[in-house]
């Protein structure tokens, strides 16, 4: 099934226009007139008996919907159904990037910097074991502390026992006897007058 999607797949652009009965580069208007009137043709309402006008409404649907989006319709004008099967799989935003490094100049260039460099493999196991954790690997200077990192359960850990050790226990009970008066709630009468 996929070989067969993969080989129904074009780069023309001009299936979907075909199907509404246009030339490719119709502009928004004759798209929708076109699909108005190819609609109510093979509408399944109007033709109840006949399976292959049902199939003939999807596909007419189908472009119509394409066609009306302008990304989608970018996108198939430059790359056909190829490139609307890209934008599926890799995002649209992507499809002129996997057609740039699918194009000849690239793999020709794939090629050179493989025969130049002898194997990619090799290449990239040789500078990340030696640049990255080898003999290679940079060295911090003596002023700068090596980074290391400390789980949040250890960090939370320490936190407390900082706290304890400094008498900033965190309070972890509530006062069992609310009905306690503070000084601002005194029954007597208080001055701050100082006698001379």
């Amino acid at each position: 099934m996929a070989e067969q999607r993969q080989r129904a797949l074009s780069t023309s652009g001009e299936a979907l226009y075909e199907i509404l009965a246009l030339e490719k580069g119709a502009t928004h208007d004759e798209i929708k007139k076109s699909y108005r009137k190819l609609a109510l043709k093979y509408h399944p309402d109007k033709n109840p008996d006949n399976p292959e006008a049902a199939e003939k409404f999807k596909e007419i649907n189908n472009a119509h919907a394409t066609l009306t989006d302008l990304s989608k319709r970018n996108i198939y004008d430059k790359y056909g159904s190829l490139g609307l099967y890209v934008a599926e799989q890799f995002g649209e935003e992507n499809v002129n990037t996997y057609f740039m490094l699918s194009s000849w100049w690239a793999k020709g260039l794939f090629a050179v910097c493989g025969l130049l460099t002898g194997c990619y493999l090799c290449c990239c196991l040789c500078c990340c074991f030696n640049c990255c954790c080898g003999k290679c690997k940079p060295k911090a200077s003596d002023g700068e502390q090596q980074e290391f990192c400390v789980s949040p359960e250890d960090l939370e850990e320490q936190i407390k026992n900082d706290m304890e050790r400094d008498g900033e226990a965190p309070i972890t009970l509530q006062p069992t006897n609310v009905t306690e008066k503070t000084q601002l709630i005194g029954d007597s009468h208080r001055s701050y007058r100082t006698e001379s």
